[in-house]
């Protein structure tokens, strides 16, 4: 005998129809699509429950696991769940039967646990065959009536057994316990909500359907998450409520306590829902360890059974408010999204808060009307047959004379039916009788129970009658359950009045902002630095360290956000506040936490962002005599690693940046001392990668020293210091307009004793300026102690550098943002002659070069 299994290919098919692939996959994603959302993971909007919840409910009502019975083995359970009504797998039973259990999970837990159940920090419950359950009082509520036929059934997954569609749900447990899911494209996540909170708008909303939102939420303030914490702000909750969507912010609870030594600490007590607390307090070790988070000295985690107690110990004279604000941008504040997706009929769908009111409202009708109506039937058979026994006890002679003469049972119901004319069941039942039911007393009992009978009857038509009525049961079981189960609410929901930032408790103060070539950073204040006459060496401003030099000075406020365009064509955002403030003499620190520098990149130019208006353009130059516009707008989104300004070609480097508005004249100038004027217009605008056009063409070695924006009603003098610490002022209406890409005037000689241009300022007598050298001198003086001459001059001594230093940077402070100043100090005098106009201009030539 041939053991060869047949080849199925070789079996002919009783019929083959042709089915195109993309529809077939389409309509099976789809069937697939809608078991996941209909059978696994949204809940009905009815009961809250997902399917695998309710299976393990009712296999635990069917098994008599019930909170008055012992707790048996969460294995047995969960073996009874997936062998009769749930195949999907012991682990996703056993999971959801855990999260029933976990206070922490749900605001009334449904299961009552003995044994390890999982905790906050993310541990997981033990092995089903170690932990035990039974069912706990609460639950029952929703299994409540389940027997008197209050909902459909539906045939278990073999066909064996009968299980419920939705369960009776004495409460609207959707709300109160909340749910959360993800589907085939849709998802939901319906936060836990007080019991009393919830079953008062349901209240409200039967003796009002016409309640807004609004009204409703007078009763149910908002959710009520079981680990507590507080909601921020109320227009999130009126939003998730009204529309089904919302995103709250959740904000662990903590106190500030006064410690040893002069000391505090914060103690967290309640954190945010669903907050792995070990993974918490892990990240914020981290970001301590990382110095993202500074002013912690220790962190403990105290928490017991009793409750949440996270320590966070701080360091003397740390600031607790800069600390505790930090720690809530990044670890004691989330956002809970609020999706309240259900199904309602089968179907998907996003709910206001009225909404599912409504619908468990309906379906509580539906329930009581059905259990009315189970009632009164089993009243009235009940009637029936207490009616049946009345007449039997008025005529027991004859009834037992007729009993004991009949040959048998059948015999005996067949005469009572004819000679009493008792229906069959009265007559099954008066022959099933004992003899010891006769006496007067039971007679009594009789009349007694079938008043009662009667009563019921009545009342039950009453609730089947009317609405009215109906609506009032629903209502006095639902105060019913809210006595035997309500208790306080654990999460407040406080005012939105915003953090208190690091930014805020900075005082609001102009400061110098110093940066050496080799990345050493520091800011200090502008009143440590008293205005002197020209001419003086200045104060220590830094202590720069051998072999670096000072590479840019700046003035700005410490709530300024800057842009810092470098030499390299990058530009970043920096707040001024961030970088650390020292003394003079101290040398500054490490600046790769604050800007992302690269090696012998620099900072030449500074813009605020406040300077941006709409239609404005940043105008650079580069020191090869390129210069380019670009809008502004294209420097809205600063990334932290920077990102391109301007494309320079190799060797060339940005070195000053103006910003714009269209309608300026560009003045350039040169190290070697010349300057060009052309009009803003012949720069066309371009984008961030562009390299740009000609601005001035250089002669030999001479590069662009940088650049200032003017028009004619500009009655300013541009300034030009040399590196030698030379300077001078001319009024830039004496530089006259010119074609881009000329070779310009003479502004200054650069001769052996000036030395080439280090910088050119647009200032106003009032102005002041700041003048640093490269090893760190630094010397502030009123721009009006520069005499004011003519183009081609010598100038005069702006700074005494020593011969071996340098000018390294100009800035100026605007004299309207000075408060009135005394007397200049240090009178040091040291004026060179004016030398006199150069007669001959270099010709003006002009070419585009992009």
């Amino acid at each position: 005998m041939s053991s060869e299994v047949p080849d199925p290919t070789d079996i002919d098919a009783q019929s083959v129809e042709p089915v195109r692939i993309e529809d077939e996959m389409e309509q099976s994603y789809i069937d697939y699509a809608m078991s996941v959302i209909a059978g696994r993971a949204l809940p009905d909007v009815r009961d809250g429950l997902k399917p695998v919840h309710r299976r393990i409910l009712y296999a635990m009502n069917e098994m008599g696991i019930t909170s008055n019975t012992s707790h048996r083995k969460c294995s047995s359970i969960v073996g009874e769940t997936m062998g009769d009504y749930h195949p999907h797998g012991d682990r996703a039973i056993y999971d959801a039967l855990v999260r029933m259990a976990q206070d922490f999970s749900m605001r009334y837990p449904l299961v009552d646990s003995q044994g390890n159940f999982g905790s906050m920090d993310g541990d997981p419950a033990a092995a089903m065959r170690y932990t035990e359950a039974r069912m706990d009082s609460i639950a029952e509520e929703l299994l409540e009536d389940l027997e008197k036929d209050t909902v459909d059934f539906s045939s278990n997954y073999d066909d064996r057994l009968q299980e419920p569609d939705v369960l009776p749900a004495a409460f609207p447990n959707l709300l109160v316990n909340g749910s959360s899911g993800i589907a085939v494209g849709m998802s939901t996540n319906i936060p836990p909500h007080n019991l009393g909170e919830v079953i008062d708008a349901t209240i409200a909303l039967i003796e009002d359907p016409e309640i807004t939102v609004e009204g409703l939420m007078e009763h149910v303030k908002g959710p009520d998450f079981p680990t507590g914490a507080n909601i921020v702000g109320r227009d999130a909750i009126y939003s998730a409520y009204a529309t089904g969507r919302g995103r709250l912010r959740v904000r662990a609870e903590f106190e500030i306590e006064e410690w040893k030594n002069d000391r505090e600490r914060i103690v967290i007590t309640e954190l945010p829902y669903q907050t792995n607390k070990a993974r918490m307090v892990e990240r914020i070790a981290e970001d301590v360890n990382d110095g993202e988070i500074e002013g912690i000295s220790d962190l403990r985690d105290e928490s017991d059974r009793d409750g949440v107690r996270v320590v966070v110990e701080l360091k003397r004279g740390a600031n607790t408010e800069v600390v505790k604000n930090r720690l809530l941008e990044t670890h004691l504040e989330r956002t809970f999204g609020v999706i309240n997706l259900a199904l309602v009929d089968g179907q998907p769908q996003v709910l206001t808060l009225k909404e599912t009111l409504e619908e468990y409202v309906s379906h509580r009708r539906e329930v009581v009307r059905r259990r009315s109506e189970y009632d009164l039937n089993e009243a009235e058979e009940r009637a029936h047959i207490l009616e049946g026994r009345l007449r039997a006890l008025e005529n027991v002679e004859s009834v037992v004379e007729l009993i004991r003469n009949s040959e048998d049972r059948s015999a005996a119901k067949t005469g009572l039916r004819e000679e009493f004319d008792f229906s069959e069941r009265q007559a099954d039942h008066i022959v099933r009788m004992q003899l010891g039911s006769l006496t007067s007393m039971e007679s009594t009992e009789i009349e007694e129970e079938y008043e009662e009978v009667q009563a019921e009857i009545e009342h039950l038509e009453a609730i089947l009658g009317s609405e009215e009525r109906l609506l009032e049961v629903i209502t006095d079981e639902l105060r019913a359950i809210k006595d035997e189960y309500d208790d306080d609410r654990r999460t407040s929901i406080v005012e939105d009045h915003g953090t208190v930032t690091h930014e805020d408790l900075i005082p609001e103060e102009d400061v110098f902002v110093v940066m050496t070539e080799d990345d050493y950073v520091k800011r200090m204040p502008i009143d440590s630095f008293d205005p002197q006459r020209r001419g003086g060496k200045g104060i220590i401003g830094a202590d720069v360290k051998e072999d670096d030099r000072v590479a840019t000075v700046f003035r700005a406020n410490t709530h300024d956000y800057l842009l810092c365009f470098t030499n390299h064509g990058q530009v970043y955002q920096l707040k001024t506040y961030e970088i650390p403030e020292m003394s003079r003499t101290a040398r500054g620190k490490s600046a790769v936490n604050i800007l992302d520098l690269d090696k012998g990149e620099n900072i030449t130019a500074i813009v605020d962002t406040d300077a941006f208006e709409d239609d404005e353009y940043v105008t650079m130059a580069t020191r090869d005599g390129y210069v380019k516009r670009t809008a502004g707008e294209e420097f809205d989104n600063i990334l932290s690693t920077g990102i391109i300004a301007a494309s320079l070609e190799e060797g060339d480097e940005l070195v000053d940046v103006e910003v714009t508005d269209g309608t300026k004249d560009i003045v350039v100038a040169t190290e070697g001392g010349m300057t060009i004027r052309f009009d803003e217009d012949e720069v066309r605008s371009m984008g961030r990668n562009a390299r740009g056009v000609g601005g001035i063409k250089l002669e030999g070695d001479d590069a662009v020293a940088g650049l200032v924006a003017t028009d004619e009603a500009d009655d300013r003098a541009l300034l030009t210091v040399t590196r030698n610490g030379y300077g001078k002022r001319t009024l830039l209406s004496e530089y006259r307009t010119q074609s881009r890409y000329g070779k310009g005037l003479i502004d200054i000689k650069t001769n052996d004793r000036n030395g080439p241009v280090t910088a050119v300022k647009a200032v106003t007598e009032d102005d002041h300026l700041v003048i640093m050298s490269e090893d760190g001198q630094i010397m502030r003086t009123r721009a009006g102690e520069i005499s004011t001459v003519g183009r081609n001059t010598m100038g005069v001594t702006v700074m005494d550098v020593a011969s071996d230093d340098a000018v390294a940077s100009v800035d100026v402070i605007p004299g309207t943002s000075l408060e009135p100043e005394g007397d200049l100090e240090a009178d040091v005098d040291v004026d060179a002659d004016a030398g006199t106009e150069d007669e001959t201009e270099p010709t003006i030539e002009s070419e585009d070069d992009e």
